[in-house]
């Protein structure tokens, strides 16, 4: 097929991006595809035209635009089938207090939160304990996100996301252990654990500089606790309406797992966590990419 590569964007996370989507690219042409590379930045109004020129589009872009469903609603518009999920269940992955709404709804347990469309009067806190994760409502991997464990800090660490333009979101602290767990098709894959080399969390540098973070799949972590990720994993999934994949993110204090955010666009980067839980479940990048166009085609075919 002739495939355009929708990458770049104008979201902090462009980068990112660019760098999954040359991965991404490379899978393509093993795979038999004409590749026609699409910066969604550069050439935005000729975006619809360019689509309908090709067979197939494979987005590999996160944040907003990408994750918020403008491109996915672009290419419903034209006609043109892409991988993952529509607009309505990616918009709602991507608003974090949204989504936790539609999590809470399918009883699903989440760290609890606060959402502040503007900045807060002097002396505000929230209603729960130190630590505090300040975040964007619609960001993701990490950027912009501050770990507070003093509340005189907690100013600066919203300024920080009001000053992107996003609302912010405050949420709960929860010490423990870091997992993740990818939805391909109707299957869960085989959950990850991660351990940060450094910092306090799972920010930015620990997902993408090598060897920044230790990230052991599968998972070693009781059985029990296995299938309760996977099945949590799938129902977040089937609450957002989400389809194709998803990546769900999770802390265990111990006794509960506690859903953080699921990523409808996943990283796909050499150091991403889809593409090592795809392997240990026997698909190398290429047959991942594969199998995401096929999902996709076969949603197309499904809508009226």
């Amino acid at each position: 097929m002739k495939v355009l590569l929708v990458a770049g964007g104008w979201s902090s996370e462009r980068e990112v991006s660019l760098s999954g989507a040359r991965q991404i690219a490379k899978a393509l042409e093993t795979l038999g595809h004409d590749v026609v590379p699409w910066d969604f930045s550069d050439n935005f109004p000729a975006f619809v035209a360019a689509a309908k020129a090709c067979d197939f589009a494979f987005l590999s872009l996160h944040g907003a635009p990408g994750e918020d469903g403008l491109p996915q609603a672009l290419l419903d518009a034209a006609g043109v089938p892409y991988q993952g999920t529509g607009p309505a269940g990616s918009f709602l992955a991507l608003n974090k207090a949204a989504a936790k709404q539609l999590f809470a709804e399918a009883g699903l347990a989440t760290p609890r939160w606060v959402f502040l469309p503007a900045p807060p009067a002097p002396g505000f806190a929230p209603h729960f304990p130190l630590p505090w994760f300040v975040k964007p409502v619609s960001g993701g991997s990490s950027v912009h996100m501050t770990l507070v464990r003093d509340p005189a800090v907690l100013p600066g660490a919203l300024a920080k996301v009001f000053a992107t333009g996003d609302a912010a979101l405050i949420e709960e602290g929860i010490d423990g252990t870091e997992l993740t767990c990818a939805v391909l098709g109707e299957t869960a894959l085989p959950p990850i654990l991660i351990r940060p080399k450094a910092g306090e969390f799972f920010d930015y540098a620990s997902k993408y500089e090598p060897d920044a973070a230790e990230e052991v799949c599968p998972a070693p972590i009781p059985a029990a606790l296995t299938e309760e990720i996977c099945r949590i994993s799938l129902a977040a999934h089937k609450a957002l309406g989400l389809c194709g994949y998803s990546r769900a993110d999770f802390m265990f204090d111990g006794e509960t797992l506690m859903l953080l955010e699921v990523n409808t666009l996943p990283g796909m980067t050499p150091t991403s966590l889809l593409p090592r839980s795809a392997r240990v479940a026997g698909l190398d990048f290429p047959a991942l990419v594969g199998r995401l166009i096929e999902l996709g085609l076969a949603r197309r075919a499904k809508t009226p």
